[in-house]
């Protein structure tokens, strides 16, 4: 009987990184933090910028419409970046690192940001 080779699973294929990176500084002032501004205390540092979860295995789905137009945006940036840029990722990778950034910029700039003055046009 002839034996088949042995595959790594998904789990081996796909390196695990820490998504602490990007949201450790907002965390980190937690609940004394907030209790600390209520009561007139230090002010909390700016928030850290935001970064994408990256490669790694997730476990939450969001499912969204776009048009046919924008969908082909979104597959000619990826094909670009990996064009000029030589960074080969994924749809979901680019739309996670994209939201990471909007979300940054939201927290920073508040009510100047690029996102609350698209949405109000």
């Amino acid at each position: 009987m002839k034996g088949r080779a042995s595959l790594p699973g998904a789990d081996e294929l796909f390196r695990v990184t820490s998504i602490d990176q990007g949201r450790g500084a907002r965390d980190a002032r937690g609940a004394r933090g907030a209790k600390q501004a209520a009561a007139g205390g230090p002010k909390a540092p700016p928030p850290a910028e935001r970064t994408s979860s990256g490669r790694q295995r997730h476990e939450e789905k969001v499912t969204f419409y776009c048009t046919a137009e924008e969908l082909m945006d979104l597959e000619h940036a990826r094909l670009r970046l990996r064009r000029e840029h030589g960074i080969g990722v994924d749809r979901g990778r680019l739309v996670r690192e994209a939201l990471a950034q909007v979300l940054s910029e939201l927290e920073r700039d508040g009510a100047d940001a690029a996102l609350v003055k698209r949405l109000l046009a």
